[in-house]
């Protein structure tokens, strides 16, 4: 009987294929791993970047901010316009008299 016909001989083989394969996999998954871990390294160090949180906060406050600067911008051209029909009546008024 050869060892390819035992079917303990084969399954041992194919066991050891599989375990082969998922160590190949492993290694991958802790290479990718490392790698997430170092970018996530890079993210949390303070240097020159602002944390996230702050950066959110940072962002809504100028959001607001600029929701306020566009409400006031909008009034002011509102009067602006007011008083521009106002003096081209007055002009009209005006070259009425003259005449």
């Amino acid at each position: 009987m050869s060892d390819h016909a035992r079917p303990d001989v084969e399954a041992v083989h194919e066991l050891e294929t599989l375990v082969r394969q998922m160590a190949e996999q492993l290694a991958s998954f802790r290479r990718r791993a490392l790698s997430a871990e170092e970018q996530l390294r890079h993210l949390e160090t303070p240097d020159d970047h602002p944390d996230p949180p702050r950066v959110r906060e940072r962002i809504r406050a100028l959001e607001q901010e600029n929701a306020s600067l566009r409400g006031r911008l909008d009034a002011a051209t509102a009067r602006t316009r007011s008083v521009l029909e106002r003096v081209h009546f007055l002009r009209q008024q005006a070259q009425l008299e003259d005449r």
